[in-house]
């Protein structure tokens, strides 16, 4: 029998007998809860019945804009052309290269998050997509990841935006903050997501395919949520 932590018990006693039936309430106790040394990270995680989607465009992968971004540090490389290095380099990426990035990839040589590639370069980089590719990693215009104006797509990743992609059961796991923001900037976060996605992916993203919600903080408890509340 596997024995539960001293921390485990306190947590469950305190909230066995609390109704929190708001995204306000749920987000309120959250911040409240405490007990770790580090900055904890604000969880959503959903449950998706695919198998009440019909048709084959039953994925949900896009890039959403978080009003106040989620405080996760993203390294981002930029590829580019010699001539837009300058501004790359001052777009505040991490790693910045032409053909030096190329060969680095290629030897599998990758230490960094996310990889924005200006539309010049794609066609050097199509072969490196076996590389790329499981990794997730291959730039895509939809992803924000195919640019000519660098800053703004560095930005974008760096602060604001989050990939959102289900997984094979249909589940979805993201951060929308830390503890240390305000409840005011955690719920306009996670209410923007779900306004985004109701009015981008409508077909998948409703009450009767959103089975299960549950908001989170690293090590705290799950809360559920209603999708009519959000």
């Amino acid at each position: 029998m596997n024995k539960k932590s001293k921390r485990h018990r306190s947590l469950k006693e305190t909230y066995k007998n609390k109704d929190l039936k708001t995204s306000e309430e749920v987000i309120k106790e959250i911040k409240k809860g405490s007990g770790v040394k580090f900055v904890e990270s604000i969880d959503l995680s959903l449950k998706i019945n695919l198998k009440k989607i019909k048709g084959a465009d039953n994925n949900l992968r896009t890039l959403i804009d978080l009003p106040h971004g989620n405080g996760k540090k993203v390294k981002v490389a930029v590829l580019c052309d010699e001539n837009k290095l300058p501004e790359a380099k001052k777009s505040g990426a991490d790693i910045v290269g032409t053909e030096d990035l190329l060969k680095k990839i290629s030897e599998k040589d990758i230490n960094f998050d996310k990889l924005i590639c200006t539309p010049s370069m794609m066609a050097k980089i199509g072969k490196l997509g076996k590389i790329l590719g499981p990794k997730g990693l291959m730039p895509n215009p939809k992803m924000g990841t195919v640019s000519n104006n660098l800053n703004k797509s560095v930005d974008q990743i760096k602060n604001k935006s989050i990939e959102i992609k289900n997984d094979k059961d249909g589940n979805l796991a993201f951060s929308i903050g830390r503890k240390n923001f305000s409840e005011n900037q955690l719920l306009e976060n996670l209410k923007s997501i779900f306004s985004n996605l109701k009015k981008e992916k409508s077909a998948i993203f409703n009450g009767e395919n959103i089975k299960k919600i549950y908001l989170s903080s690293s090590m705290g408890p799950s809360f559920k949520l209603n999708f009519k509340d959000i």
